[in-house]
């Protein structure tokens, strides 16, 4: 398994994902953070981006915060 630190940001206009320099990516998500909508579709993303199931992608951490730690499959 592989560690992703995030920062997100809901309520964006438009849905994105990029690497920053100091290894922290940015989650642009257009979901409100409301009934874990926000988590949902950071899963979505995270899976359609890294070519892997859904399922596979775990929030370790801070499902409730802007930075999050996500497990991926290698």
């Amino acid at each position: 398994m592989r560690v992703l630190q995030l920062k997100v940001k809901p309520n964006a206009r438009t849905q994105s994902l990029t690497e920053g320099e100091d290894g922290i990516w940015l989650a642009q998500l257009k979901s409100p953070p409301v009934d874990g909508k926000a988590n949902a579709e950071l899963i979505a993303l995270l899976a359609k981006h890294f070519g892997c199931r859904k399922s596979d992608v775990q929030i370790k951490t801070g499902a409730g915060s802007r930075l999050k730690r996500v497990l991926l499959p290698e």
